[in-house]
């Protein structure tokens, strides 16, 4: 399930990433899409398409579309909520599909799986290696920051808060408390009584947002990699720029459009390669917990 507006270059890639895992029914809001993205996605035999020309910052930046849809036609199901330029990775995802992840936390009684977005980017300028229309965008975009995150708490919902990575050095270094977040929740078993908050950062009741181990253990929990620093991202930050629908009056793509006019390399000496899901979790960013 996902909100859109223009991603027809990314589109034809996300739809073949996802039906290899194992996705059965793509749900898409298009919001006044101009790109050609509703007819594409209208082919697409397992595709249903809701259109709208609304506000997205009116509908809280698209929530109130997708959980109106998750209680008219998600109940009962697992139903997975990313963006368009992210890509779900969770333990074996190299060797079992989503449904035996579902099947486990179905006998495990767990109704809600956690993942932390990770920020990938090339090595050199985002302009340097173009992105073309169904390319795997990781063999762009294929370094990550293995540190540099920030976690905390949020009283009010109990959900985890994280901070950092590229994002937070490169386009918020003077004040990283601003950075955007990277805690999801983006795997529920859904409910009609259900409804996401704030994006996928949180949800009610409280207890779908304890995706993570109070007592100093480990929950299994996931990835998403995060397809955003692309050659077509500094047309999309102008773009999303000029319509003022993000949050906080678009303050984060104020700060992406003043870094890019220095056309930035976010390497650095402590970048890491992404390999695969083991990796990610030798470096204590996701867990298989105790899925055998």
């Amino acid at each position: 399930m996902s909100t859109l507006r223009n991603e027809r270059v990314r589109l034809p890639f996300f739809l073949d990433y996802y039906r290899r895992l194992g996705v059965n029914h793509f749900i898409f809001v298009d919001n006044d899409s101009d790109d050609g993205s509703r007819a594409f996605l209208t082919d697409q035999p397992d595709v249903s398409v809701w259109a709208t020309n609304a506000s997205y910052k009116r509908a809280r930046f698209g929530v109130d579309w997708l959980n109106w849809l998750a209680r008219k036609h998600a109940h009962g199901h697992w139903v997975l909520t990313v963006d368009p330029d992210e890509f779900f990775v969770y333990p074996f995802s190299d060797t079992r599909n989503l449904r035996a992840l579902t099947d486990w936390l179905d006998a495990s009684s767990i109704k809600s799986f956690g993942a932390m977005l990770l920020d990938m980017y090339p090595k050199g300028t985002l302009d340097a290696q173009p992105y073309r229309e169904g390319q795997d965008p990781f063999e762009i975009a294929s370094w990550f920051d293995s540190g540099n995150y920030m976690i905390s708490k949020n009283p009010r919902f109990g959900n985890l808060w994280i901070q950092g990575g590229p994002r937070a050095r490169a386009f918020f270094p003077d004040n990283p408390a601003r950075a955007p977040a990277l805690n999801k929740i983006p795997l529920v078993k859904w409910h009609r009584a259900y409804t996401y908050v704030s994006s996928t950062h949180n949800l009610l009741p409280r207890g779908l947002n304890l995706v993570y181990d109070e007592w100093g253990g480990e929950k299994a929990s996931g990835v998403l990699l995060h397809a955003k620093f692309l050659s077509t991202f500094a047309d999309k930050a102008e773009e999303e720029l000029e319509r003022r629908q993000h949050y906080a009056a678009s303050h984060e793509y104020r700060a992406y459009a003043e870094k890019l006019k220095d056309n930035p390399d976010l390497w650095c000496k402590w970048s890491e390669k992404y390999i695969n899901w083991r990796q990610l979790e030798i470096l204590g960013l996701m867990s298989k917990g105790n899925w055998a």
